[in-house]
């Protein structure tokens, strides 16, 4: 059985050559890029990497599904260029789809690094990266869970393997934690008016509430010290920007997305 790995970027050059280095394994690795205009292209013709490329629309999600059609694999492990897949995750992966009725989706815990730190607030948030080729599709929209097309068996790994979870290195600075945001909750818009949700002060109120709670409390993120509060407030802020936008919408009729 083979394992394709599918890699999307854009202006990705800090940290895809320890992504690449990471992958090695893999029988083929693809790079879908969006016309990058850095080192992303040197350094993955440099690991022999094969390249399609995608309109740039902002976020990976929408090319997910055509990138997945360029691959030969019969498997398919999913990863963002700031991604570090550890070889014990690797190895794992390949001793599961060589038993005899192996799950055709695979959930993989991610530790997610902010600031330089893992971050206990946001573990193992799982997510569905390696699966059997055909088995699952990507939706268009920013931060969905992709479907998954048939009944087929579901695996988890479990989080307190944390040798196996993937290594994430998701904001360094918040300065690029503010310059995504903006983006993405405009995108998170999108999907509120797709759902024809309706402003209320009350959620607005009570869902970025929730989510400091959630994030601080719930998730302990108390004991990441001023990192784990300083997260917090941050994504408090994410909900209650998304909401607000909301309101400006109805209010004035102000979108800057595409619907």
């Amino acid at each position: 059985m083979s394992i394709s790995v599918v890699i999307h970027t854009y202006n990705s050059e800090k940290y895809l050559e320890e992504c690449l280095q990471s992958v090695s394994l893999a029988d083929e690795v693809l790079i879908c890029d969006m016309y990058s205009n850095d080192k992303t292209i040197e350094i993955a013709q440099k690991h022999g990497c094969k390249i399609v490329y995608h309109e740039n629309l902002g976020f990976a999600d929408p090319a997910r599904n055509f990138a997945i059609s360029q691959t030969s694999g019969d498997w398919v492990l999913v990863v963002d260029s700031d991604e570090i897949i550890p070889k014990e995750l690797f190895e794992y992966l390949k001793e599961l789809i060589s038993t005899p009725q192996p799950p055709e989706v695979v959930f993989i815990p991610r530790k997610n690094f902010v600031f330089g730190k893992p971050m206990r607030a946001l573990y193992p948030n799982s997510i569905l990266r390696f699966f059997k080729k055909g088995a699952i599709s990507f939706s268009d929209k920013v931060h969905c869970m992709p479907k998954i097309l048939s009944s087929f068996e579901r695996h988890k790994i479990d989080p307190k393997r944390e040798e196996l979870a993937i290594i994430h290195y998701n904001y360094d600075i918040i300065d690029s934690f503010v310059s995504r945001t903006n983006k993405y909750t405009t995108l998170e818009l999108e999907k509120l008016l797709k759902r024809n949700k309706k402003f209320s002060l009350s959620y607005a109120i009570f869902r970025p509430f929730g989510e400091f709670i959630k994030r601080y409390i719930l998730k302990k993120g108390f004991l990441d010290g001023i990192h784990g509060f300083i997260l917090a407030v941050l994504l408090t802020y994410y909900e209650f920007l998304t909401y607000i936008k909301l309101w400006e919408y109805e209010k004035n009729n102000i979108y800057t997305g595409s619907q």
